[in-house]
């Protein structure tokens, strides 16, 4: 018998994983996604296209919780439930219509980085690795037993976009080898040990505001956690906003009075840090303008300029 499954799905790990159940011939009768926000850089895939270029049926309600929806979803009487990458936490009576139980796609290695956005927060935090986690969905968020996981590194100079991409990939696998197991029943679970992780809640762009004091190594980290397709980490120049969208570390350091941008003499830009830690400025715009070493030099001269004054 094929087994069956309602499925809440966006993003890239939405459409990967929604493809791996329609691969292994699973019965998807309903598909719930979210309406696209246009305030939003939409560089991700589309759920709901893959899902009506199968010609499933999908649902974009603003609450999964509400009445009617729970009421819709009972009546399918689906097996399994299915949570990739959907921002809203599914309630214990939606979690109870699938008979089966529910499972959802994490992008961390749990019990770790529980919560929202946890590629960036472990891009932020320096992580070297980090990867794809599912597991079973219960009342608490991100806390059910695992049934797989699977690992992928960060390597240095990796923006949170690139290890995004390489946790498709481990969604992909995981569920992808896991999913036999969920539909026969020899399925094998591992019980969280939560004190072995932390719950993290939702960046906003001002979370990109660099702060100087906290060194070469800690800028570098925020700058890779939040660049483009993500807001940008930011600061200000002259009084103007800089946003600062790709550095690499340097190993040397500088006494100045305080952080500062500046031309070394090979022509490169530099900004040093309040401990005197050095970054090289690879990428970077000036009030929405591109400002390389050139540009630079043609505005302030060979510098330095000091980083992260207040606008008057």
């Amino acid at each position: 018998m094929i087994a069956s499954a309602v499925v809440f799905a966006y993003h890239d790990v939405g459409v990967r994983c929604l493809s791996v159940l329609l691969a292994h011939g699973i019965g998807v009768r309903l598909v719930l996604t979210h309406r696209d926000d246009p305030a939003e850089t939409l560089w991700f895939g589309s759920v709901e296209r893959l899902a009506r270029d199968h010609g499933l049926e999908v649902a974009t309600p603003e609450d999964p919780n509400a009445p009617l929806v729970l009421a819709q979803i009972a009546s399918l009487a689906p097996d399994f439930l299915f949570s990739f990458y959907y921002r809203r936490m599914l309630s214990p009576a939606l979690l109870a219509s699938a008979r089966r139980g529910g499972y959802n796609m994490h992008g961390s290695l749990l019990p770790k980085y529980r919560g929202r956005a946890p590629v960036n927060w472990a891009v932020l935090h320096g992580e070297r690795e980090t990867g794809a986690t599912l597991h079973e969905m219960v009342a608490k968020p991100d806390a059910g037993r695992i049934v797989d996981q699977l690992a992928v590194p960060i390597l240095p100079e990796d923006r949170a976009i690139e290890v995004f991409r390489k946790v498709t990939v481990a969604a992909e696998i995981v569920l992808d080898r896991s999913l036999a197991g969920l539909v026969d029943g020899s399925a094998r679970f591992a019980t969280q040990d939560l004190a072995r992780g932390s719950y993290f809640g939702a960046r906003g762009p001002e979370d990109g505001a660099i702060d100087w004091t906290r060194g070469a190594k800690a800028v570098h980290d925020l700058v890779r956690a939040v660049a483009p397709p993500y807001p940008g980490a930011f600061t200000t120049l002259g009084g103007a906003r800089l946003r600062v969208l790709r550095t690499r570390l340097v190993p040397e350091s500088i006494a100045l009075s305080a952080p500062s941008l500046w031309l070394d003499g090979a022509g490169e830009l530099l900004a040093s840090c309040a401990d005197g830690s050095v970054l090289k400025i690879l990428d970077c715009e000036l009030d929405g303008q591109s400002l390389d070493a050139r540009a630079f030099g043609a505005r302030h001269g060979r510098g330095p300029i000091r980083l992260g004054e207040k606008t008057p």
